[in-house]
């Protein structure tokens, strides 16, 4: 006879294996969720090793001493350094005041604005913008050499050059200079902002504008291609995104207007370029024939496309290694 079907408990049909609940299935590991699990503390403490040595790494850089104020009698001149390091400069690759030849008023100016400061009195910050290759930085190292030619060690102008990456750190360099008896340019050469850069705003607190101001013994020489320090392009992105077009450009152009000097720098003349490399030559002891020498200049800064100092001076520098001249002072 044969056997009736077994029912379930509730007697609604045959009986079925039973199926475990999903949660136990989920909980049975595989060889990849293994291998992800011990990994995962690796991971994790590779990150964690990371933000440590992250954190000592800006602690020891906060944590290094500021300069002390007699330190700066090692030297005249000075690279300050992000981490709050001025390294000295021993000698200053610059030219001699008088080979400049061209920017006789950009020159004057400077320099009365330079001595005034040197003397104690108020002096302006000064914006070199301009041409290429025409002098600019050449002419801020002069000025602080022609300075300092006749002043006692104490008395002695401080040059102190910061990078245009590091404008950030410049209040940092402030603090520093601000407690010393000597009194220093502040330099950097080829200032210039690019898109979404707001270190401007940190320069722009220390020239006028910051709680603190400018310190009374520092004063800020700075050279760029730009009369606004900023890109066209910038300014224009500004304009065109912000509710008020015209505010958003006035933020901008306000940096160049907080330096209360601006010394245009413009592309020379022939003769003004044949000048240059006339001086250059007679200074350094390099005799040639003045119409050998004129023609192969112009031929010079034909194939180079401009005219200007920084052309000239590679013109001397090719024509005294070709005739065997060194490049010291006669």
């Amino acid at each position: 006879m044969p056997k009736k079907p077994s029912k379930s408990p509730a007697g609604k049909g045959p009986r079925t294996p039973a199926r475990k609940p999903a949660s136990v299935a989920a909980k049975r590991p595989t060889a990849a969720s293994k291998a992800i699990s011990k990994a995962a503390p690796d991971l994790a403490q590779e990150r964690i090793v990371r933000a440590l040595e992250t954190i000592a790494a800006h602690l020891s850089a906060q944590g290094n001493p500021a300069a002390e104020p007699e330190s700066f009698e090692r030297a005249d001149a000075y690279v300050w350094h992000p981490d709050g390091r001025l390294s000295a400069v021993p000698r200053v690759s610059r030219v001699e005041l008088f080979l400049l030849k061209g920017v006789d008023r950009m020159r004057d100016i400077l320099m009365e604005n330079t001595e005034r400061f040197a003397g104690g009195l108020p002096a302006n910050n000064a914006l070199l913008w301009g041409a290429r290759g025409m002098g600019k930085s050449s002419l801020v190292k002069a000025a602080h050499a022609s300075i300092n030619a006749d002043r006692k060690p104490a008395d002695k102008l401080k040059l102190i050059e910061i990078h245009r990456e590091d404008i950030e750190t410049l209040p940092a360099l402030m603090e520093q200079l601000r407690a010393s008896s000597f009194r220093f340019i502040v330099f950097c050469d080829d200032l210039s902002f690019d898109g979404n850069d707001a270190s401007y705003k940190s320069l722009k607190a220390v020239l006028e504008g910051g709680i603190e101001g400018r310190p009374e013994n520092v004063i800020l020489y700075a050279t760029s291609n730009r009369r606004h320090l900023l890109a066209r392009e910038m300014i224009e992105n500004e304009r065109s995104t912000a509710i008020n077009p015209g505010e958003a450009v006035e933020e901008k152009v306000s940096l160049s207007d907080r330096f209360g000097l601006w010394l245009g720098f413009h592309r020379c003349s022939q003769d003004e370029y044949l000048a240059m490399v006339r001086g250059y030559c007679g200074h350094f002891g390099i005799k040639v024939d003045d119409e050998a020498l004129e023609r192969e200049a112009l031929e010079w800064s034909t194939t180079r496309g401009s005219r200007s100092g920084r052309v000239a001076w590679q013109f001397v520098q090719e024509l005294a290694g070709r005739l065997g001249v060194k490049l010291t002072a006669k």
